[in-house]
């Protein structure tokens, strides 16, 4: 195991405005991640959540504050993390095959090809796939190209999988199906999730941690929860219902107060 902790130690974020001031997107965001948990962040829309997930990737730096995993900072993209972002439609690399975009990363890696053919089957079996290998992304479905970018993230070995909302843009029968098996998929290989939704039930269903992020701007965090469920998870759990309601309700009054502004 290359590190036990991803931390978040007083981040905060700004953005040069269009009229020459500066606004405060981020403020003093303060978490700590296990090595193995499903974190979820969730939030009221603009809050921050997605530029959050970036400053983690190392996409964007922090304006104060900062990123570690372990004692080594994050100061820009890495191996270590891997995004799975919203839009399948271009997610994929069109002119390859299913399985070639899944053998990509490990063909970057150099490793060679009876390695590669072993990694592609193993992680389009468990995301349900291995019979749709030689399929290009325009014969797949929505939901059969999230699997695949799934797959192909799980094929390079990160140590976290960073999650902007990907099931969103799915049917609701899709959505509920992926939501399943993504759990078991978690399950199975014990990664690390760093995960954004805006679906309350989403959250629930899937995180073993939930943070809620108060309204921007100068968002942090509101409250965070530790999701220790019966399972099968389900809402007519009184559990899964009270839960649910408290959620609701800390976002409710994020809402409110951003309209009062």
């Amino acid at each position: 195991m290359s590190w036990r902790v991803l931390r978040l130690e007083g981040v905060g974020k700004d953005f040069d405005r269009a009229d020459g001031g500066v606004a405060q997107v981020l403020r003093d965001v303060t978490l700590t991640v296990e090595r193995g948990a499903f974190f979820t962040l969730l939030g009221p829309s603009g809050c921050g959540k997605s530029t959050l997930l970036n400053i983690v990737a190392g996409f964007e730096g922090a304006t104060t504050g900062g990123v570690s995993l372990d004692d080594s900072p994050v100061t820009g993209p890495g191996t270590d993390r891997t995004v799975i972002f919203q839009d399948v439609s271009n997610a994929l690399f069109p002119w390859m095959n299913a399985r070639e975009n899944v053998e990509f990363g490990p063909k970057m890696a150099r490793l060679g090809a009876r390695a590669r053919q072993e990694l592609s089957e193993k992680y389009l079996r468990l995301v349900g796939l291995d019979a749709d290998g030689g399929k290009f992304p325009f014969e797949l479905s929505g939901g059969m190209k999230q699997r695949i970018q799934i797959a192909r993230a799980l094929a390079n070995d990160p140590d976290i999988l960073l999650m902007d909302e990907p099931f969103a843009a799915l049917d609701a029968i899709t959505k509920k199906h992926l939501q399943v098996e993504f759990r078991k998929i978690w399950n199975e290989t014990g990664k690390t999730i760093f995960y954004i939704t805006h679906d309350i039930f989403e959250a629930l269903l899937l995180s073993t941690h939930l943070a809620v992020m108060t309204a921007g701007p100068e968002a942090g965090i509101k409250e965070i929860f530790q999701i220790d469920l019966e399972e099968p998870r389900t809402p007519s759990n009184p559990d899964f219902a009270a839960l649910y309601s408290r959620v609701e309700s800390l976002i409710d009054e994020e809402v409110q107060r951003m309209r009062a502004r």
